[in-house]
């Protein structure tokens, strides 16, 4: 268990945690010649059964709050330090409403100094703190009279410390590693070594980590967890990491080190902020703060979700809009100050750590935020599910919530698709009525344009689908055409029931004309020589040519120059083989493949760029693998 002190300054926090440890976490000169706490201590104390308790000393002064703040963050046990004499102090009023913005919980006080008040100030003070803590999380915090000179209380002090660690469950959600870095040096022999809380996971010895934002990759050569040598550190204990192949000048306070599915430097992070009840006037849309999270202090602007304002001891969705990226996951705890640094403005707990830029404040933004509320990140997901049309990024998820897959429990009609390397998750009904909706689409495209057989897929997405990935439109035209919904003839969706027909005659010219097309194979003849050869005239050749494209049984690959199916699918077979060869077609080479002009080929290569077969860059063409002609497959 991890116990953070809190209070005034020189209310006697660190000679507490001396008596108490036999540590003086008081270690810089600065801090001896001044007799004030200015940088965070640390000190342990072993328990009974092998346990160790683990303090972290806090300064106390107003102007060394970002280090209070950096030092509470993380911690299980909160002990707030009272001196008898003075009673509460300004700095004991900020230090309880930061750990309580922090989501601390459990705690007890410590009222100090008792050795130099009469019974009768101790019981006034007693109750100066009870009125302090009335209804909030400590209302019900036992209060202990002690004194570090005469060790009064003490006993009882230190006993009810252990009851609270041996109650203590140290496993915090998430399966992976998070180290919030408070303290990086050097020692001779061993290197860069870091100090900091683990929030989540545990770390081996050889392991490797990512220090973020920065992304550097380092492995973990040696550790300490709790002051002792070990070969694993877990959620809840203070460690030490000595890390390999990365100097110190890369590594700050605020930085954390993590398991590398885990880095995700963010500059947006969408919260949810409570304004301390403490404050005198309103909160505005876009205040300029200081923002603490983990041990990290960066400058942000508080961009309100809801609303221009927030009253004191109020809340909303708002997002933090960080002057550079940090780390930052669902369910963080952070502190808002002013832009002075002065004072404590309130705090809050992270929703989202990847926020929009753009439409942040749409309605269906802040029902995603909400949802993204539910208690587990379980419930979170089946929540974003029941109303996501676009579907869930589940590595994106896991990461952001910190969550092992093995705890997310998708159910049998949650629909998966990979694309681009990533898993894709849509729910039930989200799946259906994007499947109605791509149906509908076709519809109303027969009705609009009765002469063309139907939209190609790429169109269909264009109109019906802009914010979907393309692998999620592919699925759902799988699916719809596996059942029969849709039906598809070479790149054109279309019903089952919409076709184009054609009249006798084009039926006559057609069984005339598409021989010929096949026959001619790569380097057809143009619509005069088909209507001369027909005996039909030039423009009633040309139209039916129109109509036999919008069907899929020829290809315009140039005006009034067709190709038939079969001759377009070698030419993009051959295509597809250089692209696999050299990783790319050539004109030059195409040219040499398939035997014909230069000319010829580079209109083929830019009819392929159309119509999404390949795209162009500078000289060359890449076959994509999304293309529409289906290459294999029958119209």
């Amino acid at each position: 268990m991890i116990v953070g002190t809190a209070g005034h300054i020189d209310h006697g926090k660190t000679s507490l945690v001396k008596a108490l440890t036999g540590v003086d976490t008081d270690r810089l000169k600065e801090e001896k010649a001044r007799g004030i706490s200015i940088e965070l201590g640390y000190a342990y104390k072993p328990l009974p059964g092998g346990a160790i308790l683990g303090f972290v000393d806090v300064p106390g002064h107003e102007k060394f709050v970002d280090h209070m703040v950096a030092g509470a963050t993380g911690i299980d046990f909160v002990l707030l330090v009272i001196a008898a004499d003075d009673g509460p102090m300004p700095q004991t009023l900020e230090h309880l409403d930061i750990v309580s913005l922090l989501g601390v919980r459990t705690g007890a006080v410590a009222m100090t100094k008792v050795d130099r008040v009469d019974a009768t100030r101790r019981a006034e003070c007693e109750r100066e703190i009870r009125a302090l803590l009335s209804g909030g999380p400590l209302a019900d915090a036992p209060i202990f009279g002690v004194s570090s000179v005469t060790r009064e209380g003490l006993d009882a002090l230190q006993a009810h410390l252990q009851e609270a660690a041996a109650a203590q469950d140290a496993r915090r959600p998430g399966a992976g590693f998070r180290l919030a870095v408070d303290r990086c040096f050097t020692l001779d022999g061993i290197g860069t070594v870091v100090t900091g809380t683990v929030f989540s996971g545990a770390v081996t010895v050889g392991d490797e980590v990512i220090v973020s934002p920065s992304g550097e990759r380092t492995r973990v050569r040696s550790l300490h967890a709790q002051n002792r040598t070990a070969t694993v550190g877990h959620a809840g204990q203070r460690c030490a990491l000595a890390l390999g192949g990365i100097a110190k000048e890369a590594i700050a306070r605020g930085d954390w080190i993590v398991a590398p599915p885990l880095h995700l430097p963010t500059a947006r992070i969408d919260v949810r902020l409570r304004l301390s009840a403490r404050e005198a006037k309103a909160f505005r849309h876009w205040t300029a703060v200081h923002l603490h999270l983990g041990a990290a202090h960066a400058l942000a602007r508080v961009a309100l979700l809801e609303g221009e304002s927030l009253a004191p001891g109020s809340e909303a969705l708002a997002q933090l809009v960080v002057g550079q990226p940090i780390g930052a996951w669902a369910g963080d705890a952070f502190i808002v100050r002013d832009a002075s640094g002065a004072r404590t403005l309130g705090g809050g707990v992270v929703v989202d750590p990847v926020g929009r830029e753009r439409h942040r404040r749409a309605p269906e933004r802040l029902d995603t935020l909400r949802r993204l509320e539910a208690p587990t990140p379980a419930a979170r997901l089946h929540a974003l599910l029941e109303a996501s049309d676009t579907g869930i990024d589940l590595d994106q998820f896991r990461a952001t919530q910190n969550v092992a897959g093995s705890e997310l429990e998708l159910g049998r009609d949650v629909i998966r698709i990979e694309s681009g390397g990533r898993d894709i998750a849509i729910g039930a009904a989200p799946w259906q009525r994007l499947r109605d909706t791509f149906v509908e689409r076709l519809a109303r495209s027969h009705e609009e344009r009765p002469e063309e057989l139907g939209p190609d897929l790429g169109r269909v997405r264009r109109m019906a689908f802009p914010r979907h990935r393309s692998a999620v439109v592919d699925a759902l035209a799988a699916s719809l055409l596996e059942e029969g919904r849709v039906a598809r003839s070479g790149p054109w969706w279309h019903l089952p029931t919409h076709s184009i027909r054609l009249t006798e005659r084009e039926e006559q010219l057609a069984r005339a004309i598409l021989p010929r097309l096949d026959a001619e194979g790569v380097d057809p003849t143009w619509v005069r020589d088909h209507a001369k050869a027909v005996g039909a005239p030039e423009h009633e050749v040309r139209a039916l040519m129109r109509r036999l494209g919008r069907r899929g049984d020829v290809f315009a690959v140039v005006k009034d120059l067709y190709f038939s199916r079969s001759a377009v699918e070698r030419l993009a077979l051959a295509a597809k083989a250089l692209d696999d060869e050299s990783g790319a077609v050539r004109a030059a080479e195409f040219r040499d493949r398939i035997g014909i002009g230069r000319k010829r080929a580079i209109q083929i290569l830019e009819f392929f760029d159309r119509v999404g077969f390949t795209r162009r860059a500078h000289d060359e063409h890449r076959v994509r693998g999304d293309s529409l002609l289906r290459l294999g497959e029958s119209p």
